[in-house]
């Protein structure tokens, strides 16, 4: 018996029916868009957590240790000129956006800096401090953002796996160590990285975008794997480790057609949110955009999981065919 041809082989899931299959789960649960649209909404219409204040108020004794470390008056003065202008951009900052994380978390088109102005006029603003109280409140709002980005994962994940939701704890816990898990590689290997690339771009420009454009295309190889590290605790109840290696696993042998998917997802999402933010923050108008923001990136996210579960089984399909076909070429 001849060992099974290429050609016999089912093919890989497509691109573009994923992406059809994951609009038409989200426009059938329409309630899927509710945590990414409340999140928005509180980002835009909501009090302000700032932290201006308190760095103001804490100029004079950054200001004498300065001298304390003997700077002269101009070195203190230009010091003092450049602590200004980092505190007055403070004004675009809410703690709040904190709330959207990564890997896994709830999409917001709002998370970057926050508008001046509302529909309702200015915002309010809650000035917090000091540096314990910034600190604690840092560690609660990025906590409820993974939790809270857990919750959607389940429950956009629960449109494709036909079990209903229900919030587990087993996977609310995975999916935390994950985070985790991801936030020391991002201290760890990531912060090193950076403080290398800008001194080198001190030193020679010339060599600093070289790196940069080196460590681009290694994050080409990375996005992938990266991408659907957290789909095995959501629709195989995998725990966090055996979910990365999944991710990675899937990404070695369907690397062609899964990059064409993720390159996919990004260039969709990035494209149209310069669409959704064509309105001014304090238009009304802009709550279209908030609207489609959050129908758009849970679709994407229901064709990530449709993508993951049709790749999965068919690679576990190929396997199980080669194998088989190379047990039958064996001489009995």
């Amino acid at each position: 018996m001849e060992a099974p041809k290429l050609e016999a082989l089912p093919p890989p899931p497509g691109v573009i029916g994923s992406l059809k299959a994951g609009f038409d789960a989200v426009s059938t649960h329409l309630t899927a868009i509710l945590l990414p649209l409340g999140l928005d909404l509180l980002l835009w219409l909501g009090p302000r957590l700032s932290v201006k204040e308190y760095y103001q108020s804490i100029l004079p004794q950054v200001t004498e240790s300065w001298q304390a470390l003997g700077f002269s008056a101009a070195q203190i003065q230009s010091a003092v000129d450049g602590y200004k202008a980092q505190v007055g951009q403070l004004d675009s900052l809410n703690l709040l956006a904190l709330l959207r994380t990564f890997p896994i978390g709830i999409t917001s088109l709002l998370s970057g800096p926050a508008p001046a102005l509302t529909p309702w006029g200015q915002p309010q603003v809650l000035q917090i401090g000091p540096l314990q109280n910034i600190f604690f409140l840092f560690i609660v709002v990025v906590l409820l953002g993974w939790i809270g980005g857990a919750i959607y994962f389940r429950w956009v994940a629960s449109l494709v796996v036909p079990d209903g939701f229900s919030i587990q704890g087993r996977a609310l816990w995975q999916s935390l160590g994950l985070s985790i898990l991801a936030a020391g590689a991002l201290l760890v290997i990531g912060l090193p990285i950076f403080l290398i690339v800008y001194v080198l771009n001190v030193i020679s420009p010339v060599i600093g975008q070289g790196v940069l454009l080196f460590l681009g295309f290694l994050s080409m190889w990375l996005v992938v794997p990266l991408f659907f590290a957290g789909h095995g605790i959501f629709m195989r109840s995998q725990n966090a480790l055996a979910s990365i290696l999944s991710g990675v696993r899937m990404a070695r042998f369907s690397l062609p057609n899964s990059s064409l998917f993720v390159l996919s997802v990004l260039f969709i999402s990035i494209g149209l949110n310069y669409v959704w933010n064509i309105p001014e923050p304090d238009s009304w108008m802009l709550l279209v955009g908030i609207i489609g923001h959050a129908f758009i990136t849970t679709a994407l996210l229901a064709a990530s999981f449709i993508y993951y579960r049709d790749m999965t089984t068919w690679l576990q399909t190929v396997f199980e065919r080669l194998q088989s076909g190379a047990r039958a070429g064996r001489p009995s």
